[in-house]
């Protein structure tokens, strides 16, 4: 049985300078809890408060109903996986694994049941005589993260601990991480910068940006309907465009300021006519019609499932300083793969668009909350 976390208006600060300005958040008995941000944005500081590394200087953190905030980090009771895997040069696969049950003296017939458990759950049964340097890094991750579930931990905490292998590995690991979490029901709670693998691992995300987090839901729900500017261009890509609101008989719409509508059934009812905003289209939103805005192909790049291009529009119609205005094809789809210099007309698909507040502090399509 693991343990639900309480983060209860915690506040980190070293000296002058506040990390964590007052942070809540529940996390759910059970699931996959990743804390995902750019860094300095306080993620790696706010797990390390909860495994008792870092003081906490305002609110409490709880494991169940159980204040944790005095509690010494080794009395707590968590496991922990570094990116840096920190197992025992030393000790073979199974002596690692085996040394956190040893320290709290427990039988050595349980001992070995426990740990020929975790070794096959982690798929390092048949390493387990061997020395670390003996070791691929990603069989040494797995050592690492057996090392800290065997001890039947209330929580786990993983700080970025795929960050070190290559891109291939890191996918197998996730996958890896995500199959043994689920099997064994452990509350955990992932720390990771990388949008990717937030998405692919994660029962919910908490997303994070100067302290404050920004947004929690699940994957998809952070993906589609992202809270704000900020979330909508961490999670992904997005072509943001100046638009305006405006109504007639047929309807509500964003206007671009090239002059092309698209309505919308879905606009919150704060939004009023005249009303300026930001238009948020991922690359995927786009597709080829007839009527829409108009682009030049400025590069394209191939890249097997889908081709993706860099697009030109009007300087006027897209905000400065943000990346490439960029349009996905999908190749199975596609009749034609366009080149440098031509010209597409693109229609954004109005049910997956997103529009903010001018300032894009916040979302104007109904529904969309900050916490799931």
């Amino acid at each position: 049985m693991s343990d639900s976390i309480s983060i209860e208006n915690v506040v980190k600060k070293y000296g002058d300078l506040t990390i964590i300005p007052g942070l809540s958040v529940e996390i759910i008995d059970g699931e996959f809890f990743t804390l995902l941000g750019p860094s300095g944005c306080g993620k790696t500081t706010l797990l390390r408060m909860i495994a008792g590394f870092n003081s906490i200087e305002g609110g409490q953190i709880k494991f169940d109903d159980h204040v944790i905030n005095n509690i010494p980090a080794h009395k707590r009771n968590i496991g922990m996986v570094f990116q840096n895997y920190a197992i025992f040069p030393h000790l073979t696969v199974r002596q690692n694994v085996e040394y956190g049950l040893k320290i709290r003296k427990i039988k050595k017939a349980v001992i070995k049941q426990k740990v020929d458990e975790i070794l096959a759950a982690v798929q390092i049964e048949d390493y387990q005589d061997r020395l670390p340097e003996k070791l691929s890094g990603g069989q040494q991750q797995r050592v690492a993260l057996a090392r800290a579930i065997v001890i039947h931990p209330d929580v786990l905490l993983m700080d970025e601990p795929l960050s070190n292998l290559d891109a291939k590995l890191r996918i197998e690991m996730r996958s890896a991480i995500r199959d043994v979490q689920k099997k064994v029901g452990i509350t955990t709670v992932y720390v990771t910068h990388d949008q990717e693998e937030a998405l692919a691992i994660s029962d919910r995300i908490a997303v994070m940006n100067a302290g404050i987090i920004q947004q929690i839901g699940a994957p998809e729900d952070i993906y589609t309907r992202p809270i704000n500017v900020f979330v909508s261009t961490f999670i992904g890509h997005s072509n943001l465009f100046f638009g305006i609101i405006g109504k007639d008989n047929q309807g509500s719409y964003v206007a671009f300021s090239d002059g092309y509508k698209s309505y919308m059934t879905n606009l919150s009812d704060t939004c009023i006519e005249g009303m300026k905003v930001i238009i948020s289209i991922r690359p995927e939103e786009f597709s080829l019609n007839e009527e829409g805005l108009q682009a030049t192909v400025k590069n394209c790049t191939f890249l097997g499932k889908y081709t993706n291009y860099e697009l030109e529009l009007p300087g006027p119609m897209i905000l400065k300083n943000q990346a490439a205005i960029q349009y996905s094809q999908d190749v199975g789809q596609a009749n034609k793969i366009y080149k440098i210099g031509d010209i597409l007309t693109l229609k954004p698909n109005i049910f997956k668009i997103n529009i903010f507040s001018e300032d894009g502090k916040k979302s104007l399509i109904k529904d969309v909350s900050k916490n799931d």
